[in-house]
């Protein structure tokens, strides 16, 4: 068996001997120690015998000596079949392009699954994620990473809670949790509505109850606003008090804002380079040149490529740069107060739900301290202000 593999892949030939010395040339190959087997004699000047193909340069001297010559029959083995291969170009191309062909196809996306949507959310998740280039037929490498895929999706799509994204080979699963409706609130219980902080009264809407205070009226946090008592004392009901009562309620922000700063932006610019990487080792293949600019942020990806099921060690590394520079932002006075009711405008909408408006504001002091403008403003908001309160038994 190990004679046959070595004859498999070393290689060997069968060669005709010709002369009136054959016996005396198979003596001296035995007693020179040059395997040689299948011995055949073909008349009586000829024989034929196989030989290795690293013994053929040691025959020579003995070929000499018995006035023989030798002629190649045949060839076998690895080697000869490599040969054959090469030098077929139509069948080397068809190989070579084969494989080229798989490797290609092998990174290029051909399935798309989504699991724990309905059809209406599943519908706009494969939009969505076709949009960003996941479909049939699309380069894996020049695919945004599955962070920023689900990141994108789960900005796009309002009805889920959570998308979760997975690349198995040529296909992409997307496992996505949908958003719970709210249960059908159980009959409320009777309550009254009361004031939750300090305001005048603006306007008031009862659905059901009774109201206990008028527009124009101040309130305090805590009094009662829309009583779940209806009818007269000796025949009142409980009802659980519903409406909306807005009133006009005041802040004060104080906001500091530096009259000179710095920060590092973008520009814009941007430079990108492409290199193949084969075991640690980068090859560049694209934009080679530096690039101009000399303060840049570097964002890198890289994607192995694969061959079938198979990952290889090889992969494609992109290289973006992204030119920085640093700016130095200097403020008037009046710009600085102008940036200031920006940012309290935004607090005082952290502070109040969305349907909150702002009706006036007025700086109640302003000073420039140490390179910065202090500010504090008073809001005057108009804004929902009631709460319920469950009615206690002997209220």
């Amino acid at each position: 068996m190990k004679e046959y593999i070595r004859e498999l892949f070393s290689g060997y030939v069968r060669i005709k001997v010709v002369g009136s010395y054959t016996e005396l040339f198979i003596n001296r190959c035995i007693e020179y120690r040059i395997p040689i087997w299948d011995i055949r004699r073909l008349d009586e000047e000829t024989i034929l015998l196989s030989l290795y193909i690293s013994d053929i340069r040691r025959i020579r001297p003995h070929l000499k000596r018995t006035r023989c010559k030798v002629r190649i029959h045949e060839r076998k083995g690895f080697p000869f079949i490599v040969q054959r291969v090469i030098s077929s170009r139509g069948f080397l191309a068809g190989a070579i392009g084969s494989i080229l062909l798989i490797l290609l196809l092998s990174n290029m996306v051909w399935g798309v699954s989504v699991n724990g949507a309905t059809p209406e959310v599943e519908h706009k998740l494969r939009k969505a994620a076709y949009e960003l280039g996941v479909k049939k037929g699309t380069f894996i490498f020049r695919l945004p990473t599955n962070q920023e895929i689900q990141q994108e999706l789960s900005e796009s799509l309002k009805e889920v809670t959570w998308i979760g994204v997975k690349r198995n080979g040529t296909s992409y699963h997307f496992q996505v949790v949908q958003k719970q409706l709210p249960e059908k609130e159980p009959a409320a219980s009777p309550r009254h509505i009361v004031a939750k902080k300090k305001a005048v009264i603006t306007k008031i809407y009862v659905e059901e109850g009774q109201a206990k205070v008028k527009e124009n009226a101040f309130v305090k946090p805590g009094q009662l606003l829309i009583s779940g008592f209806i009818g007269k004392e000796e025949k009142s009901q409980l009802v659980p008090a519903s409406g909306k009562v807005f009133g006009r309620t005041w802040y004060v922000s104080t906001v500091s804002i530096p009259l000179k700063s710095s920060f590092v932006t973008h520009t814009g610019e941007t430079k990108t380079n492409h290199s193949l990487g084969i075991v640690g080792f980068y090859l560049p293949i694209w934009g080679l040149k530096a690039p101009e600019f000399e303060n840049y942020e570097v964002n890198e990806r890289e994607t192995n490529f694969r061959f079938l099921k198979w990952q290889l060690p090889i992969s494609l590394m992109s290289k973006k740069m992204l030119e920085t520079k640093e700016v130095e932002r200097t403020y008037t006075n009046k710009e600085a107060v102008d940036a200031a009711r920006n940012v309290a405008r935004e607090d005082i909408k952290d502070k109040t739900a969305e349907d909150a408006e702002i009706k006036t504001e007025k700086i109640l002091h302003e000073k420039v301290e140490n390179g910065k403008v202090n500010v504090k403003i008073h809001f005057e908001v108009i804004e929902e202000i009631g709460k319920n309160i469950p009615i206690v038994q002997g209220d």
